[in-house]
């Protein structure tokens, strides 16, 4: 018996501590958390979308996800163009994705149209129902959330005619083709006849032809409104150009053109936009799911005025709008 006892117990110890050692292994295993890959499409660079992927990318980093760490970022920005749009959109699908960050309305729509499963972020997105990409604002019913960047049109046009109060047409430059701006236009036009004010409507197609738009306008209106239109904003320089020299003042949608040279605005600030996306973003990396989560817009507008501009235009900016304005550029 002792014979062949003492072998079995040799061999049952063996296999006591090779259990007990590959299962110490697995436990101080530590396996690393799987990279998110987030693709972030893009109409067209301009300082208000750029703000907005900063203030998003931030935000994510803020709350460890890092680029090249825990996070991959795959930046396309698609030059104005709808057919290389379109090809980003298709090739993030077939990238598989975790989650996109669509800037602007035709990006996000062109995503849209490409996957109804990756969740979408949006942001600097106008009517988000209009373009068709949530069934209702406070419960959107897709795979889209987001931020919606409507501008206080109204607010914007009374401060028109803060700082031009003889002002009595104002000109529209905007991209006819795109959604948002369209949706602005109309908005303009139902606003501008309680304040006294005739639009003069100047569309384009194509960034090529916003400082003609301008030009067009020249001897027909007292002033000139810029929405937030990704094909004029990124072209506003040409706009402001043709304004400073025959003294038409330009009310801006966004502060970024103000700062480009535009006379003032009263609206959002892309940054803060941008970083309300990234916190929704966050939301939906732990669980939550786009189709419950309602729009967002931003709460706290801020009048941005250009002291340089107003002397380019000959307008005096009164003091006590001055007093209210969170920045006055010099």
């Amino acid at each position: 018996m002792k014979r062949w006892l003492l072998p079995v117990l040799v061999l049952g110890l063996a296999f006591l501590m090779a259990g007990c050692g590959s299962g110490g292994s697995k436990q101080g295993v530590k396996t690393e958390a799987k990279a998110v890959k987030l693709g972030i499409i893009q109409i067209v660079e301009h300082p208000a979308l750029d703000a907005a992927r900063k203030g998003f990318l931030e935000t994510l980093a803020a709350n460890g996800y890092v680029e090249g760490k825990n996070l991959q970022v795959d930046f396309q920005n698609a030059q104005g163009d709808q057919s290389t749009l379109q090809a980003i959109a298709r090739k993030f699908v077939q990238d598989r994705k975790d989650l996109i960050l669509a800037i602007a309305t035709p990006s996000a729509m062109a995503m849209a149209n490409e996957t109804k499963d990756i969740p979408i972020l949006i942001t600097a997105v106008t009517d988000p129902v209009e373009a068709k990409l949530v069934k209702s604002m406070e419960k959107p019913g897709t795979n889209v959330t987001g931020t919606t960047d409507m501008n206080p049109i109204k607010e914007q046009l009374q401060l028109l005619k803060e700082l031009v109060p003889d002002a009595k047409k104002v000109g529209v430059i905007y991209n006819s083709s795109e959604v948002n701006s369209q949706v602005q236009v109309k908005i303009v036009k139902q606003e501008a006849p309680e304040l006294g004010l005739t639009v003069v409507e100047a569309p384009v197609t194509a960034s090529s032809e916003v400082v003609q738009a301008a030009q067009s306008l020249v001897g027909r209106v007292d002033a000139i409104y810029v929405p937030t239109d990704n094909t004029v904003v990124s072209s506003v320089a040409g706009v402001i150009q043709v304004a400073e020299k025959h003294k038409l003042p330009v009310i801006a949608g966004e502060s970024n053109t103000v700062e480009a040279g535009a006379l003032g605005t009263i609206g959002i600030d892309y940054y803060k936009l941008g970083q309300q996306t990234g916190e929704m973003a966050l939301r939906v990396l732990k669980g939550e799911k786009p189709q419950d989560m309602p729009i967002e817009k931003q709460k706290d507008l801020s009048i941005v005025l250009n002291a340089k501009a107003a002397a380019a235009f000959g307008v005096t900016i009164p003091e006590e709008l001055k007093k209210k304005a969170s920045k006055i550029i010099e």
